[in-house]
């Protein structure tokens, strides 16, 4: 969206800055993680789930990418399930390959390890944007 300037130009308004918004974040955190899970799964890591399972985890990780906005409240509730699930699934995975002896350089144990610390960082995020919403005083509406 554009507004005309005082003098004839156009320009965009500034953001205003919601306290305690991470969408954005969290935004791009599910972006880079479905790309991992790709790239993972089509280049042969053993990651925790089907091909299947993972082609549909990167969708449904877009799709919440794609729907996470800074007005409705009940998206940030879904982004803490998929962070928590992604949490425990590639934590628990990265634990278990570790403690088999598989390599700290190994690639499936690279690929799960990043998945696992970006889930836990979005967890984080969205942790904390659910908290904001719960301290505005109209988080009713949401």
């Amino acid at each position: 969206m554009t507004f005309e300037g005082n003098n004839g130009d156009i320009s965009i308004p500034p953001r205003r800055p919601m306290p305690h918004y991470h969408g954005d974040e969290v935004r791009a955190l599910f972006v880079i993680s479905a790309l991992i899970i790709i790239f993972a799964k089509s280049t042969g890591v053993e990651l925790p789930f089907s091909t299947l399972g993972a082609v549909a985890s990167a969708a449904a990780l877009v799709v919440a990418a794609g729907i996470t906005n800074p007005k409705q409240g009940w998206i940030h509730w879904v982004n803490a399930f998929f962070s928590v699930v992604g949490t425990l699934l590639f934590g628990t995975t990265a634990v278990e390959h570790y403690s088999v002896g598989i390599s700290a350089f190994e690639p499936s144990f690279i690929y799960v390890e990043a998945l696992a610390l970006l889930s836990l960082i979005s967890l984080f995020f969205t942790t904390r944007t659910i908290r904001g919403f719960l301290l505005r005083p109209d988080h009713s509406n949401t």
